[in-house]
């Protein structure tokens, strides 16, 4: 494990304990797969992990505008991980469809044509995605938990067919970027990588609550006097929170062993449920004559902000029929 200009870069087999240490605030929902197109294969010498991953965060800021580097996590030629951006802060890489995702950049050109990825570094895709799937709780891996960005069109709909979007994480990324690619190639080795247990849930968890307002600060204790905590926070609209304690004042805590509190006013309550049917769909509004938004499958984590008779809603502009919803 090294460390320089802000960056932490791990081995494949450092990674898993590395992410055991690591506190995340916000609830995840998916991982994000990229390629970054450009640094590719020939600008990598086997040492410059620190450099190339700084010159990334320079463009992102300079050229982009972006307060930090988009991604969570780059997975070099060699297999070696650099940090990125913090994870309790989501990612800038898929527009409008970054809320609730970690994004992971693949270093090289994976469009055909370009780069033939590694060995190594195709392992550690494998077992850094199945680790992050585990550390946010999800154990059963489907298109809608891990995504690639071709399949988002310039709304940050995920519609899983080309729509003129990059082809990002490229043509030939394990076999190409489609859909069909993914269930052929790329999730049946990720489902062997991921343990064949279940995923229990937080203990001593209270319940779940969404943040309502367009930031939330996290302090170091119940009430606005305490400092807040820079390098977890603010949290952001239609982040999901795990609570663990209520202070007599309406503050929770959301660390199982730190003290990280936000005030509950700016949060409304939450229900964690799973999707239970094969190519459920997610509509736009509480009734079968609503356009289709997005689709889930079997083991997908969703959270029920409301209901309308049949009805559940689990995010702005998503709700899918209660039959279709083991509510926890």
């Amino acid at each position: 494990m090294e460390q320089k200009y802000g960056f932490t870069k791990l081995s494949a087999a450092e990674f898993s304990q590395w992410l055991a240490t690591q506190s995340i605030s916000r609830t995840c929902l998916r991982v994000q797969q990229h390629h970054t197109w450009k640094p590719r294969y020939s600008s990598f010498s086997g040492n410059n992990h620190f450099t190339l991953q700084n010159n990334m965060k320079r463009f992102h800021m300079n050229h982009n505008g972006w307060s930090d580097i988009g991604q969570h996590f780059t997975i070099f030629p060699d297999g070696a991980i650099v940090t990125g951006r913090r994870l309790n802060s989501s990612p800038a890489c898929i527009y409008k469809a970054n809320s609730g995702a970690i994004c992971i950049e693949n270093l090289g050109n994976f469009d055909t044509g370009g780069d033939t990825m590694n060995a190594a570094q195709a392992d550690s895709i494998f077992s850094t995605t199945a680790a992050l799937l585990k550390k946010i709780g999800i154990s059963t891996p489907s298109r809608t938990n891990v995504v690639y960005h071709h399949w988002y069109n310039g709304s940050g709909k995920l519609v899983y067919h080309n729509s003129g979007q990059k082809s990002c994480p490229g043509t030939a990324f394990f076999g190409g970027n489609q859909l069909n690619d993914f269930e052929a190639n790329f999730l049946p080795r990720l489902k062997s990588a991921m343990s064949s247990g279940g995923v229990s849930g937080p203990v001593g968890l209270q319940q779940w609550a969404r943040v309502a307002s367009d930031t939330l600060n996290i302090r170091t204790g119940p009430g606005s006097s305490f400092k807040t905590i820079g390098d977890h926070g603010p949290l952001h609209y239609g982040s999901v929170i795990r609570v663990y304690e209520t202070s007599a004042s309406g503050w929770y805590r959301i660390s199982q062993t730190k003290q990280y509190w936000v005030y509950g006013r700016y949060t409304q309550p939450v229900r964690e449920a799973v999707v239970n049917t094969v190519d459920t769909n997610v509509r736009i509004g509480p009734d079968t004559a609503f356009a289709i938004e997005t689709i889930y499958q079997p083991g997908d984590r969703v959270f029920v902000i409301r209901t309308k008779g049949s009805w559940c809603q689990v995010d702005d502009d998503q709700w899918i029929h209660s039959s279709l919803l083991n509510i926890i």
